[in-house]
């Protein structure tokens, strides 16, 4: 992911871009781990959970009601659908807090999150993203936000990180 810094300039949908990019790197470097190599799969698991999990807040938090205000019809159900999306996804998540990497159904677990995040991720940029510029909303404002948001959760993590 990006600074700060060179995200407060983009737009709200290329930050958010930037996110399932790298998301989408941390799936392709599992996908290429050794099937015996627990800790960079355990690694790549914590960073992707992570980055899902802020990203999600995000969008639940300032994009989609941003969306809701600016759509209409069935462009609207888009919005609906996306929030039941994150909701399979952080299901997915919070199995890895019992599982570790080795156990039964850790590999399964990630592929199959990493499925989910990738058809929501199809749908927003395909379909709901494209709404959302045509919608008029300031994505500039909406960017500011998303990165200033974005910067105090990940402050959070490291807080909670770093006392233990």
């Amino acid at each position: 992911m990006s600074t700060a810094n060179s995200t407060s300039q983009q737009d709200a949908l290329a930050v958010l871009e930037a996110d399932h990019r790298a998301v989408e790197q941390l799936f392709d470097a599992f996908e290429r781990a050794e099937k015996d190599d627990l800790e960079r799969k355990t690694t790549l698991v914590q960073r992707a959970c992570e980055l899902l999990t802020i990203h999600a807040m995000v969008e639940e938090e300032l994009l989609y009601p941003a969306a809701r205000g600016a759509l209409e019809g069935e462009d609207k159900d888009d919005v609906d659908e996306a929030y039941v999306e994150h909701f399979l996804v952080k299901t997915l998540i919070e199995k890895f807090t019992q599982l570790r990497a080795g156990d039964d159904g850790f590999d399964a677990t990630f592929k199959v999150l990493s499925e989910n995040v990738n058809h929501h991720v199809e749908e927003e940029e395909k379909e709901l993203f494209p709404e959302l510029r045509k919608a008029g909303i300031d994505l500039m404002a909406l960017g500011a936000k998303i990165v200033a948001r974005k910067e105090a959760l990940q402050n959070k993590i490291t807080e909670v990180a770093t006392a233990h």
